[in-house]
Parts: structure tokens; C-alpha cells; sequence
């Protein structure tokens, strides 16, 4: 999954000659497409990066540098600032990438946020969950992808969950910091930003992501008015943003900003439903080029991911070119390869694939969407080997 694949397509019709930076290449299916260089290395090590993308420059001449994940966004933007090209501010990137720095920053600019505690201990975790009242969301201040984030219900669910953040199988960037946060209850949307524009507003209902959300035009303002405190409230002036919302008994509650666009199928849906290509625009202002973001037509598309609900091995996951003949789909896609693991943590990791659809209606991509999904099984042997 990811947008990776999308970036080096859009660079390539724009003329460019993609370099793809990576510790493992082997994670991602943009290092198969063609006429793309991959370059093995230490995405972590900044020296090295330095040292690298210095070498590319006696043979090319570097038109831009970016990232597409959290992992590295910061990375690049300490790249751009070396080699003065257009990017974010590295500080803004890394205070928004620590989720409790950045709910200090929302909460001290007044955008309405959880409720929320740091935690260094199992003690302090168990403390401000009864503090801030059951069920809370327990989550690593640093990280993404869902990785390690629960809802617990239940002080034996907050017990059980710190106890894996802490008992060595959750792996932490620097010491282990947890942040405990109330449970924003209502419709989950999110909004999509390039610089200081609010390109549209998502929804997720019922397991699908629908663009653009339908809204009455108080929701659509006050929502946007939020999004654009976020951006200033963290410096994010520059470039692509993602901001996570829920809309709660207190109106518009901001769950998380990400300082980069959305991951894949969010570009998918907002190019279908507008005709803007944030991805092909964040490339543009990369290069220091001109970006268009006019929309140039309006429908409703959705996007259903596969998610597995039980750890174990993927054994077989099948109907794709059923599904991709379903009139008004417009992409299906597996993540990864068969027998491969799934840890059924709520994360990223236990996404399949996804399916994508759109036409001049909701209901109508609702019913496209529906009708693809059921064409598609999979098998999933559990840890032990009963299926």
C-alpha cells in the first residue's frame, strides 16, 4: 500500500527521472516500475543521504526531493533545506510527527482537541485513563500507520495493551512515551490541504471512504475553518497536510494532523471525484514549478479497503478481475504477496487491498462498490494452523 508507485508515475509524466531512496526496496512496488533507480541506504542517516544525493548531482541535476510517508517526510524536508530546494520546514514536520508536541501546539492555539495525558509508565497509563474516563484511544506519541493505537473499553484492555507497548514487542524511535486520549465519539472526515487550501473534505461511513463527504454548507465551513487553523497553529504553510477529524456532541473535534497527503486510496478519490492530482501538485511545488489545483468536474467516489480481521498467514486472496469488470470500478488492488503474515493488531499491516469506485451518485458508487467487494475472498490460516 502507500503512494509510492503513484509518485514515481506522476514524476514520470512530468519528464522527471525518478531515484527512489530506501532502506529496503523490496517493500514497495514503485522499485519495480520502470525506468526507476533504487538506491539501497540508510533512510535514517542524514550524513549518508547528504553524502548520496551529493553523488547523484555530479551525474543529474536534482529537480526536487520529497517522501511520501511520515518515516521520511522530515528527512527530506533537512535534504531540501542542504541543498536549497523548495520543501516544508523541517522543524514544523518533526513537532507535527510527535503526536503529543502537536497536541500542545493545537490545544495552545485553541483548535478543539481530545482530552489527552503522556504516560512514560504502566502506572501513568492506568492513572490517566481513569482521569480522562473509559474507553480512551492508547497509542505511541510517535509513529503512524496505526501501529500500536487501541481503543480500550476496559481497564483490563488498557492493562493488556500497555503491557504489549512496554513489554518489548512494539518497537520504539527513542523511549517509550504513550499518549492516553479520550475517544472523540461521531462521523469520522478528513480534510486534504496544499499549502494553504483546503482542496475537499472526505467521510468514512460504514467501512468506506467517500469523497467529496456529503455536507451542509455549516459542516463544509466550519470544518474547513479548523483545517486551516491546524495549518497555522503547526507552520504548515508549505506543501500537502492530512487532518483527521471527528464531529462530536461539541462540534469538530481534530484527531491528528499529518504533515503530507493522505496515503493511497485518499489521491485515487480526490482525482476521480475533482480532477485535481495533489499528488502531480506536491511534485510541481516540489520542483519549484507551477501547481493547478482548479477542479474540473464533480462526482462521488469511494474506496473500500480489505482489512483482515485475525492474524495468521494469507493463504489465497482472489476475484480481482471479477470485481475491476464491475461497470463504474476503477481500480482493485492486493497489497503484497500470498503467504505472507498478518498480525490482526488493527494496523496497517492487516490491509489486503483495496477497491475503488465512482459515478455521478452516492448511493449509486455505494452500490458499484458493494457489488465488487462481494466478487472477493481470501483465506487466512490462523497462528497454529487451524484454518
Amino acid at each position: 500500500m502507500g503512494s509510492g508507485l503513484l509518485y514515481v508515475q506522476a514524476a514520470q509524466c512530468l519528464g522527471l527521472q525518478p531515484i527512489t531512496l530506501s532502506d529496503n526496496p523490496s517493500r514497495y512496488d514503485n522499485f519495480g516500475a520502470k525506468d526507476v533507480e533504487a538506491i539501497r541506504i540508510d533512510t535514517d542517516d542524514l550524513g549518508a543521504l547528504i553524502r548520496e544525493c551529493s553523488r547523484l548531482r555530479e551525474t543529474y541535476d536534482i529537480a526536487g526531493i520529497t517522501g511520501a510517508e511520515d518515516s521520511f517526510y522530515a528527512t527530506a524536508s533537512k535534504l531540501c533545506r542542504h541543498f536549497d530546494l523548495p520543501g516544508p520546514n523541517p522543524e514544523a514536520i518533526e513537532q507535527c510527527c510527535d503526536k503529543y508536541t502537536q497536541r500542545q501546539l493545537l490545544a495552545a492555539s485553541g483548535v478543539p482537541i481530545p482530552a489527552y495525558r503522556l504516560a512514560a509508565n504502566a502506572a501513568d497509563v492506568e492513572h490517566f485513563a481513569a482521569e480522562i474516563g473509559l474507553p480512551v484511544i492508547v497509542k505511541p506519541a510517535v509513529g503512524s500507520g496505526s501501529v500500536g493505537v487501541r481503543l480500550c473499553s476496559t481497564t483490563r484492555e488498557v492493562a493488556e495493551h500497555t503491557n504489549y507497548l512496554l513489554g518489548g514487542q512494539h518497537t520504539w524511535p527513542t523511549g517509550p512515551r504513550i499518549l492516553v486520549e479520550e475517544f472523540a465519539q461521531g462521523p469520522s472526515y478528513w480534510t486534504d490541504t496544499i499549502g494553504n487550501e483546503v482542496i475537499g473534505i472526505g467521510m468514512s461511513h460504514s467501512g468506506n471512504d467517500i469523497y467529496p463527504a456529503p455536507l451542509t454548507e455549516d459542516k463544509h465551513e466550519r470544518i474547513t475553518d479548523i483545517s486551516l487553523s491546524c495549518l497555522r497553529a503547526l507552520g504548515l504553510g508549505w506543501g500537502p497536510a492530512g487532518i483527521e477529524i471527528r464531529w462530536t456532541k461539541r462540534g469538530p473535534v481534530v484527531i491528528e494532523v499529518n504533515p503530507r497527503l493522505h496515503g493511497s486510496p485518499v489521491p485515487q478519490l480526490v482525482r476521480l471525484a475533482y480532477g485535481v492530482d495533489l499528488i502531480t501538485a506536491h511534485i510541481k511545488l516540489a520542483i519549484g514549478e507551477e501547481w493547478d489545483l482548479r477542479k474540473r468536474h464533480s462526482q462521488t467516489a469511494a474506496a473500500r479497503c480489505l482489512v483482515a480481521h485475525r492474524g495468521g498467514t494469507l493463504d489465497w486472496i482472489g476475484g480481482d478481475s471479477e470485481a475491476a469488470a464491475v461497470p463504474g470500478v476503477v481500480e482493485v488492488k492486493f497489497y503484497g504477496q500470498t503467504q505472507r503474515p498478518i498480525f490482526g493488531k488493527g494496523d496497517y499491516r492487516d490491509y489486503l487491498g483495496h477497491v475503488i469506485a465512482a459515478s455521478s451518485s452516492l448511493p449509486r458508487t455505494e452500490a458499484i462498490l458493494q457489488r465488487a467487494v462481494d466478487l472477493i475472498n481470501w483465506s487466512i490460516t490462523p497462528l497454529g494452523g487451524v484454518s
